[in-house]
């Protein structure tokens, strides 16, 4: 039987990663060594099925994997791009104009309490702001992303890995909350969306 070539895509986040025997956080395995270089093989919304050079797979949080730069593209191919930040500044934006809006109208008059919890209902708004650098909570994903201004990293997620992944709510881009609870799992003192201000190791200054 011939064994594919491993060549790594990712490497596990610095304090090691759960794994799982399928994409359903019902059957956990040994978890990933930090810093172990990786090759995803499949995914499955924001699950990932995370190869060893070994041989070894499981399934893990696609999300919290850190990607591994790759080469110049061959002449022909399209050069890759990273993540956009600006679609998710600006439903972060949106949503922040709406419910001021419906603060406005809650103390006009306009509204009664009942209809304003109904309209904020669900509504996570997460931004936080440090010079060139930015925190963005992603509802749709339910994660917290870093920017440096011209790229977005996953930073931390607020709950577990989804088979459906970006079937998701498509106005979950338009939710948010400052301080999101996300399960710890064993990750140690991983950063998660309840602590603020962001610590000062940047995710974008990881080796």
């Amino acid at each position: 039987m011939t064994v594919p070539e491993f060549r790594p895509s990712h490497v596990v986040p610095p304090d090691g990663m759960a794994t799982w025997a399928a994409p359903d956080a019902a059957r956990p395995l040994v978890p990933l060594d930090p810093l172990l270089p990786v090759e995803v093989v499949e995914r499955r919304g924001d699950w990932a099925l995370a190869r060893c050079s070994n041989g070894w797979s499981a399934w893990v949080d696609g999300r919290l994997l850190l990607s591994v730069p790759q080469g110049p593209p061959a002449a022909g191919q399209p050069a890759a791009r990273t993540a956009d930040p600006r679609p998710l500044l600006a439903a972060a934006e949106g949503a922040l104009g709406r419910y001021r809006q419906w603060v406005e109208e809650l103390l006009a008059g306009q509204l009664d309490r009942e209809a304003f919890a109904e309209r904020a209902r669900g509504t996570r708004i997460g931004a936080v702001v440090d010079g060139d650098a930015v925190w963005l909570y992603d509802a749709r994903h339910e994660r917290w992303c870093f920017c440096d201004g011209a790229s977005l990293v996953t930073f931390a997620v607020s709950e577990g890995p989804t088979a459906d992944g970006d079937a998701t709510d498509a106005a979950g881009a338009e939710k948010a909350a400052g301080a999101e609870r996300r399960e710890d799992a064993g990750k140690g003192d991983r950063p998660t969306a309840e602590r603020f201000p962001p610590p000062v190791d940047r995710p974008g200054d990881r080796p």
